[in-house]
């Protein structure tokens, strides 16, 4: 079986990543710990920390807005609107963990690459787990939390 050390984050899709951010701030005191621009997924984000600490351990919330028409995440914006996007499992091994759940007829959505805060990444055929989008992650600080 593969080992998932913790949900590392639930992706939410939002046409304000700002808005949103401040939403999740002043209604639960979720506090931005991370923002970047995915250039490749189309994406700017903000990583909100809900537990733990940076350097180990903590489940963060993803804000994603898109920058571009032909993401992924505009387009589920365009058919699904905002709200959760995908959940996301750590991992000490992002690769070995995929095959494990590839090898149970899970398919896996192309090779692992870079993500969030230059953690490893790989996607999961949401047809294949219960209509869910699902990121497996291996965090680029160490096994058991987000950099």
């Amino acid at each position: 079986m593969p080992a998932f050390t913790r949900i590392d984050h639930i992706g939410i899709a939002c046409h304000d990543l700002d808005a949103t951010a401040r939403f999740y701030r002043d209604t639960y005191g979720f506090e931005v710990t991370h923002t970047e621009t995915n250039e490749e997924q189309g994406v700017r984000e903000a990583m909100l920390r809900i537990n733990g600490t940076d350097d180990g351990g903590a489940s963060y919330l993803q804000l994603l807005e898109p920058i571009r028409a032909d993401s992924p995440v505009a387009k589920f914006l365009a058919k699904s609107g905002e709200g959760v996007h995908h959940i996301a499992f750590g991992t000490a091994d992002v690769a070995g963990a995929a095959a494990a759940v590839g090898e149970r007829g899970v398919r896996v959505l192309g090779d692992p690459r870079t993500g969030s805060m230059g953690s490893l990444i790989t996607f999961l055929h949401p047809k294949d787990c219960g209509g869910v989008l699902t990121e497996l992650v291996e965090s680029a600080a160490k096994p058991d939390g987000h950099a």
